[in-house]
């Protein structure tokens, strides 16, 4: 039995074996099924969801004006030591240097060692302006994330 495929024409092969195929492929089988739904739905009243023929006599535009409220962001958490106490920073030299001591020793904490490039990096800009003698200006840390 030799059939031809109803969307392109070409011939379709046939096993022999369960109902004769009436599409080459997929793809054609899916754009037959649309052309013949299409159709259908073109045929039913306009009460039923088919197409009016009578042409468009106007066409209505609407504008729709969306209003959004933006949240402020919340308030940045105010800095902690790893125990939950507030975060005050050293008033001398003395305890600057006994700072970068404390953080020397816990370079290999849980809470600290995931982050040491950026803690490195930070050192290393103090370091660059300790040693320039003139002080920076104040900017934002970048998040070196």
């Amino acid at each position: 039995m030799e059939r031809t495929c109803a969307w392109c024409g070409e011939p379709v092969a046939y096993g022999g074996r369960g109902r004769p195929p009436r599409y080459c492929s997929a793809a054609h089988r899916r754009r037959g099924w649309e052309l013949r739904t299409a159709q259908e739905r073109a045929e039913r009243s306009v009460d039923d969801g088919g197409r009016d023929r009578a042409p468009v006599r106007e066409v209505v535009q609407r504008t729709v004006v969306l209003q959004e409220v933006a949240q402020a962001p919340p308030a940045p958490r105010p800095a902690q030591w790893l125990s939950g106490q507030p975060y005050t920073l050293p008033e001398d030299a003395v305890e600057w240097v006994e700072a970068f001591a404390a953080l020397r020793r816990e370079v290999t904490h849980p809470q600290i060692y995931p982050f040491r490039q950026q803690v490195a990096r930070a050192c290393e800009r103090t370091a660059l302006a300790l040693r320039a003698g003139a002080p920076e200006p104040r900017q934002p840390e970048p998040d070196d994330s």
